[in-house]
């Protein structure tokens, strides 16, 4: 097989031209080499923050695509780790030149039989768009390669808003990916994988830098993207929620935080209302607050289906409007379901013997 790319030794592993035809252009900064392997894969923490958006939130406008990767056996072990940039003078999107057929992927695969996982760790999730044709490519890549799992971690949706004229096509691209479950999954960068991308892709940090909090910003956006993800493909992605919570105001600090979260600021302003002479904090989150969480194992989780039918909830005897779990059919998606009216009835049963008795001495005191 001729392969489409050209690959050279580097200082910390290799730097590859996706395309033997790129030359050195003003137009990109990355050009001609757009895939690095090994240590060349790591990028300053300026440009993992500005790109992904950790730790305070999405930065915007976003311009730049960034995909790291794990290529791994079927035991886990990791055979390479890499990244892809996006090529603004080409206009091509790193998932277009690691899927491309004969691209770095698939000559990867054909040398090497004991690659079984590709792990994906994206700002942006994969689109379908024309000029891209990415989820096209990922589709036609594991059809060709059925043994082999793809997982797909996103630091943003990518033009899946109504805004975007494309929006459409790529929430039907994303569903038709998601349909491959469990050979796909899709699920937002969250919790631990964001100490994981630090430690493995980035420059310059170590010690405490690498286990630094997850703040408030990033972890609104990380939840919003679990939940955008499920009402678009139908499937519960792997997620961590590290905001706390407690059981008797959850649900009002998760729809208050949603509500005053707008994903096109970094850091929304935070007001004191004044009660009696006092001044009381408003239900809008600082984003620059830290949030505690439990680091887990998250690549030896299993992906969960969701099932059509969930059991209802045994206790309640009457629901009233009891909305459908299918987020299809949510009218917000921009935030979770925050709970369901419900009409508790208390039933009491009386034994035949004591009602008949009832009923003797009604009619005797009447008698009198």
């Amino acid at each position: 097989m001729e392969p489409l790319y050209e690959e050279y030794l580097a200082n910390h592993g290799t730097i590859v031209k996706p395309y033997y035809w790129l030359s050195f252009s003003l137009d990109c900064s990355n050009c001609p080499y757009h895939i690095r392997t090994g240590e060349e894969a790591r990028v300053p923490y300026t440009e993992f923050y500005q790109i992904f958006g950790f730790p305070y939130g999405p930065v915007y406008p976003q311009t730049k695509h960034l995909t790291f990767y794990e290529l791994k056996t079927s035991s886990g072990s990791l055979v390479q780790k890499g990244h892809a940039s996006s090529c603004t003078g080409n206009n091509t999107h790193p998932e277009s030149m690691l899927f491309e057929m004969k691209g770095y992927f698939d000559s990867a695969l054909h040398n090497n039989n004991a690659i079984r996982h590709i792990i994906l760790y994206s700002n942006n999730s994969p689109c379908n768009e024309a000029n891209h044709c990415c989820i096209s490519k990922m589709y036609n890549f594991l059809i060709m390669y059925p043994d082999v799992t793809l997982s797909i971690y996103f630091s943003q949706l990518y033009h899946t808003e109504t805004e975007f004229p494309a929006s459409a096509w790529n929430r039907e691209a994303l569903r038709s990916l998601a349909s491959f479950w469990p050979q796909v999954t899709l699920s937002p960068i969250s919790g631990g994988i964001w100490h994981f991308l630090l430690n493995s892709f980035v420059s310059g940090v170590s010690g405490s830098t690498v286990f630094q909090p997850i703040l408030t910003g990033r972890a609104l956006a990380d939840r919003h993207n679990a939940y955008e993800i499920k009402a678009i493909t139908g499937v519960k992605p792997y997620f961590t929620d590290v905001l706390p919570q407690t059981k008797e105001n959850q649900n009002i600090k998760a729809q208050a935080a949603l509500e005053s979260y707008p994903l096109n600021k970094v850091f929304p302003g935070q007001s004191l209302q004044v009660t009696s002479g006092r001044p009381q904090p408003n239900l809008t989150p600082d984003l620059r607050v830290p949030v505690i969480f439990v680091l887990v194992p998250f690549r030896d989780l299993p992906p969960i289906h969701v099932s059509q039918n969930p059991h209802k909830p045994r206790n309640i005897v009457k629901h009233l409007n009891m909305p459908q779990t299918s987020f299809q059919e949510t009218k917000d998606l921009g935030r979770p379901p925050i709970g369901m009216p419900v009409e508790r009835m208390e039933i009491t049963e009386q034994p035949a013997r004591s009602k008949e008795m009832d009923e003797r001495k009604k009619k005797k005191k009447g008698k009198k």
